[in-house]
């Protein structure tokens, strides 16, 4: 027997009726309000598509006819309506065919829209663009346009920047994407103008020393943009200089970890008696502390040495003194000088990286250090080629090919903003080519610039180490207090590769915010900041309301 369908009516109290979930998200105001005089006058002459929901109708099509009549009659008007039982998948698709059929569809709303039906197809783009009655390349162009964020989206709404100037903005980076709108917005630049600033802040893939596998797919390959959107910069550029400089700065580590391990291997090369990778465990007992990092003195038994406690051990030609019996060879006394010593490219190399970020970002800090480089008389140290190789990125496309009275005016033509985008640039290049370290030292404690923010022990630093450096290491950090003497001490007795990684994978001890002596500029262990109760980012009800 046929359950009989329920009758619903064709005309409908407006406070009885709710928002749906339409993908309808921007309502011109003007529009809006013609359609609340035409309604006052006439009426509302086209039913609004609803289905049940308890016992209210939720809106399928028609909100901005049930905006209009409730501002012209008031929740106790009545409208004509069309009742229908339907699912949630096909409410969505209703509502997104009406919004198609507009005379102004908006494209964030398709994207909305392109990225609920994914959803629903369970991540299937062809199903997708079939159930949506759209091609492939609209579906994967709206899909590109859900990454803009909600400001750039009001924005497009609006109409106040073109689909053009949106579809280069959904190749920047999210957080970039509100500060690049108001330049835009500010200068009135039109799409023509902000590709070419685009072009100006990109970083040449065809240049990039890392694997580019990821960039074949990634959203801010320019190459990736030239398929999807008729507005592009040119192939082969990323329009993610954050993410392409990570990617150098850690290919530049691995190229400086291999010379380290290469010239270890030359200096180990002549043969020791000391073998560090020995399973006897007859390394220095773990629950016998380690000499302490203060101590600058040699001990008695090593008085005999030619180089005191910078001496791994003895060679053929240079016997160690022995011990006691004369069987055991003397280990050298480790500190925090002797691990620092092993260390030296590594922490240069890292603290340039770390004021090269500091002086970026921050163009005080640049202006500072390169005005104290002038008058020191060390400018002239940043190479040649680290600054007019990438002039025409820096200022303008045309610069390295105009006179010298061409370039002055071109410097003078810079808005404020960009040239000290340029003096940031300089102070890190500065930073990465001035020839003496303690001029970056100095530079670094002057901005405070703290290490543990960006580096953190890992594998690649501590194979460097013999074991008793790694014990002096473990102690230093308090690994050894957080394990315990004796369990420290049954992991110093295996292969060094298992210690390394028992010290990395120790189960709740947290390198991050612990800086080795052997990293600080002081020679100083760093133990994890403390923060206060007032650096404790609020809840996000706190920061939402």
């Amino acid at each position: 027997m046929d359950v009989p369908q329920p009758t619903y009516p064709t005309t409908l109290r407006l406070s009885r009726i709710v928002k749906g979930d339409n993908p309808r998200r921007y309502f011109d105001q003007k529009k809006h309000d013609d359609l609340v005089a035409s309604i006052r006058l006439r009426g509302v002459l086209q039913p609004i598509l609803l289905r049940p929901k308890g016992d209210v109708f939720s809106i399928v099509a028609g909100e901005r006819r049930y905006r209009a009549a409730l501002e012209a009659y008031g929740p106790d008007g009545h409208v004509p309506v069309v009742i229908r039982e339907m699912t949630d998948q096909e409410a969505l698709e209703a509502a997104i065919a009406e919004n198609d059929d507009r005379d102004d569809p908006s494209e964030t709303e398709q994207a909305d829209a392109a990225v609920r039906y994914l959803a629903a197809c369970q991540g299937d783009r062809a199903d997708a663009a079939g159930r949506l009655g759209w091609s492939r390349a609209k579906l994967d162009r709206r899909l590109a346009l859900a990454d803009l964020s909600d400001t750039v989206k009001l924005a497009l709404d609006e109409r106040r920047i073109k689909v053009g100037h949106a579809e280069l903005l959904a190749a920047v980076p999210g957080d970039k994407q509100d500060k690049a709108l108001q330049t835009i917005l500010t200068a009135g630049l039109d799409v023509a103008k902000t590709r070419e600033l685009l072009m100006r802040v990109t970083q040449n893939l065809g240049n990039a020393c890392f694997d580019k596998t990821e960039c074949t797919t990634c959203p801010f390959n320019s190459g990736t943009q030239r398929v999807l959107f008729e507005t592009h910069v040119d192939d082969g550029s990323c329009t993610n200089p954050t993410c392409f400089q990570l990617k150098t700065e850690a290919v530049e580590q691995v190229r400086l970890g291999e010379q380290e391990r290469a010239a270890a291997a030359a200096r180990t090369a002549a043969p020791s008696t000391v073998d560090d990778d020995d399973d006897s465990g007859q390394d220095d007992a773990a629950d016998e502390p380690t000499q302490s990092a203060d101590s600058q003195e040699p001990s008695a038994d090593d008085a005999g040495s030619a180089s005191g406690n910078e001496t791994r051990g003895a060679t053929a030609s240079t016997p160690a003194k022995s011990v006691s019996s004369g069987s055991a060879v003397q280990k050298p006394i480790v500190t925090a000088q002797s691990i620092a010593r092993r260390t030296t490219d590594l922490r240069e190399a890292t603290w340039r990286t770390a004021l090269a970020r500091a002086l970026a970002g921050n163009a005080s800090y640049a202006h500072t250090a390169i005005l104290v480089a002038a008058m020191s008389g060390t400018l002239s140290q940043i190479k040649a080629d680290t600054l007019t190789s990438r002039a025409g990125l820096l200022v303008g496309a045309s610069f390295p090919t105009l006179d010298y009275k061409g370039k002055i005016a071109a410097i003078r033509a810079l808005p404020d903003r960009h040239a000290a985008n340029v003096l940031s640039v300089i102070g890190a290049a500065y930073a990465k080519d001035v020839l003496t370290f303690g001029h970056v030292a100095d530079l670094a404690r002057a901005f405070e610039i703290d290490l543990r923010d960006t580096w953190k022990v890992d594998q690649g630093f501590l194979d460097r180490y013999t074991k008793d450096e790694l014990k002096f290491i473990a102690q230093e950090c308090g690994l050894v207090a957080h394990m315990g003497q004796k369990a420290f001490a049954k992991r110093l007795a295996s292969k060094k590769s298992d210690l390394v990684a028992s010290m990395l994978n120790a189960i709740g001890f947290d390198w991050s915010g612990r800086l080795p002596s052997a990293m600080t500029l002081e020679g100083q262990y760093g133990p994890p900041p403390v923060r206060v109760a007032s650096q404790i980012e609020p809840p996000i009800t706190e920061i939402a309301a």
